[in-house]
């Protein structure tokens, strides 16, 4: 039996994050869209505060919330697993993060070529 091969996961630091914001906000997601600067980073908002395009995929969840990335996005990281993580600092966006004076930043690795198949 093949193992499941997450294309997001998120560190404890993180899981720790979201559950904060989500006793704040009630429940979550993350939307990465591809934007120039901020917008290249994974956001998190209110789960009925975003509205997902339809070509929006879904990668998985972290922390009971959903993580989706833009299509174009998605066909630049789509060869990479995906780790969220959260620094220190301000970023400048819209995400609950944010006012904590904290970000959440991508962190990838390659998949083997064992995993790609498994993926696919």
């Amino acid at each position: 039996m093949n193992k499941i091969i997450p294309r997001v996961n998120a560190t404890k630091a993180t899981l720790d994050l979201i559950d904060e914001l989500t006793r704040e906000h009630g429940p979550v997601l993350f939307h990465q869209s591809g934007g120039c600067c901020d917008g290249s980073q994974p956001m998190c908002f209110p789960l009925n505060d975003f509205r997902l395009g339809s070509s929006d995929i879904r990668l998985g969840k972290i922390g009971g919330a959903e993580f989706w990335m833009s299509k174009d996005q998605y066909e630049y990281w789509k060869h990479t697993q995906l780790t969220i993580d959260v620094v220190e600092g301000r970023g400048s966006s819209f995400s609950l993060e944010i006012p904590l004076g904290k970000r959440f930043i991508v962190r990838s690795r390659l998949f083997t070529d064992e995993e790609l198949l498994q993926l696919n």
